[in-house]
């Protein structure tokens, strides 16, 4: 359930709120919105009732939730949450382009590919120096090293890194080098880890798992969130079908699902979600075109050397290509937007 504090309860009304909660087997998840608090209780049992929860002190109303996960819900919080890093917002209606290599394969080409995105107007650099890869003969990835490559990226370029995790064990180590951290698709139900990226300060980025349902994937979200942490970005990055034309089938349908029924911000990666480079561009603006706060795209600087992914890989002339038709769609949607609040439209 969800407890909506009163737009003049004071920091005691809050607090007292709060002891009742924990007093009777629950924990209260607190977010402070512009006018008014919002608290969420966690884990309630049947001795937390509505009718005690309206006579404490300052509280207005209380709202049973029906849905499983609690926190990621918009009956949790009705406006849309923001994740605000290094000068770009996951939510604000601006979308945020994230870019890099599937994985770290040396000083050099992380530096060169962090260039590339940064000339081209992206905003934060991807890689991975941790890989789960379906062979156990495949490249895994750097490690440590790799973290390092991408932090001295992030030295030369000012672009924020986004990382994946792979094991609940590592999450301090890549928490020290990471900015963002990534919880793939292999690992969507990896509850410890989840657990484990809720417990730290950082953004987590997670990636919905190829079979996963909707349902499933916010449960995911709520994992995390229920552990402290509500800096969570959701990334659709394709499913599982009978398609044999792509490597996945891009789910645009989740999109505006999500945002009609959660608050965070969610984003899209059509390089994973298809596995072809020349679908990229048009389900990049086909993800904006739906409601989508950003994108995660796979550059590489020479994707035919590429040790990874490089069937799904962007060279630097492409990416170019792909930034300027997405500022050119971002300019006619603010357009679109104004004539629709002009009464244009």
């Amino acid at each position: 359930m969800v407890i909506v504090m009163k737009a003049d309860a004071t920091s005691h009304d809050i607090e007292q709120v709060e002891q009742f909660i924990n007093t009777h087997s629950a924990r209260a998840h607190i977010s402070q919105g512009e006018e008014r608090t919002i608290i969420g209780v966690i884990g309630y049992k049947h001795q937390v009732r509505r009718e005690h929860l309206l006579t404490l002190s300052g509280v207005e109303k209380v709202i049973p939730i029906s849905k499983p996960y609690k926190l990621v819900s918009r009956e949790f919080k009705k406006d849309n949450t923001v994740i605000y890093l290094n000068g770009v917002a996951f939510g604000n209606g601006t979308p945020v382009v994230i870019a890099g290599p599937c994985s770290v394969e040396s000083e050099e080409q992380i530096l060169e590919t962090a260039h590339i995105v940064k000339e081209n107007g992206g905003h934060l650099l991807r890689g991975g120096a941790f890989k789960p890869r379906s062979s156990p003969y495949s490249f895994q990835g750097l490690g440590e090293e790799g973290l390092q490559h991408l932090q001295k990226a992030r030295e030369e370029t000012g672009l924020y890194i986004i990382t994946e995790v792979l094991e609940a064990q590592f999450v301090p180590l890549v928490a020290e080098y990471a900015d963002v951290l990534q919880i793939g698709a292999r690992n969507m139900q990896n509850y410890e880890l989840l657990k484990a990226v809720g417990r730290v300060n950082r953004p987590v980025l997670l990636k919905r798992g190829m079979s996963a349902q909707m349902t499933e994937f916010l449960m995911s979200a709520e994992y995390i969130m229920s552990e402290g942490n509500d800096r969570i970005i959701l990334c659709e990055r394709g499913i599982r079908t009978f398609v044999e034309y792509s490597r996945n089938t891009l789910d645009l349908n989740v999109v505006p699902a999500i945002k009609n029924i959660s608050h965070l911000p969610i984003i899209v990666d059509p390089s994973h979600g298809t596995g072809r480079r020349d679908l990229i561009e048009p389900l990049s603006l086909a993800s904006l075109a739906v409601g989508a706060d950003g994108l995660m795209i796979e550059v590489h600087p020479h994707p035919e050397q590429a040790w990874s992914d490089a069937d799904q890989t962007l060279d630097p002339a492409s990416f170019k290509r792909l930034m300027n038709r997405i500022r050119h769609f971002t300019e006619w949607q603010e357009i679109y937007q104004k004539e629709i609040s002009a009464g244009q439209i």
